[in-house]
């Protein structure tokens, strides 16, 4: 299963608070989340780590892509 969160434009916590919403629906599978600032990737990236997450960094632009996968 394959999930994209657009969290591009805003600030935390709502792009913490989307990809919960997502990391708590599924138990296993593939989350695509998109950033726009540090705060919010580097949020997110502890969030999916410390739910057992892995998390792979992709930079598109000014915009980050965290690839979250179990």
């Amino acid at each position: 299963m394959s999930i994209e969160v657009d969290a591009r434009g805003l600030s935390c916590p709502e792009p913490v608070l989307m990809t919960m919403r997502q990391l708590n629906a599924i138990p296993s599978g593939m989350i695509k989340v998109l950033v726009s600032n540090a705060a919010a990737e580097e949020n997110v990236s502890r969030l999916a780590e410390n739910k057992g997450w892995k998390v792979k960094t992709e930079k598109d632009g000014e915009n980050t892509i965290l690839i979250l996968t179990k």
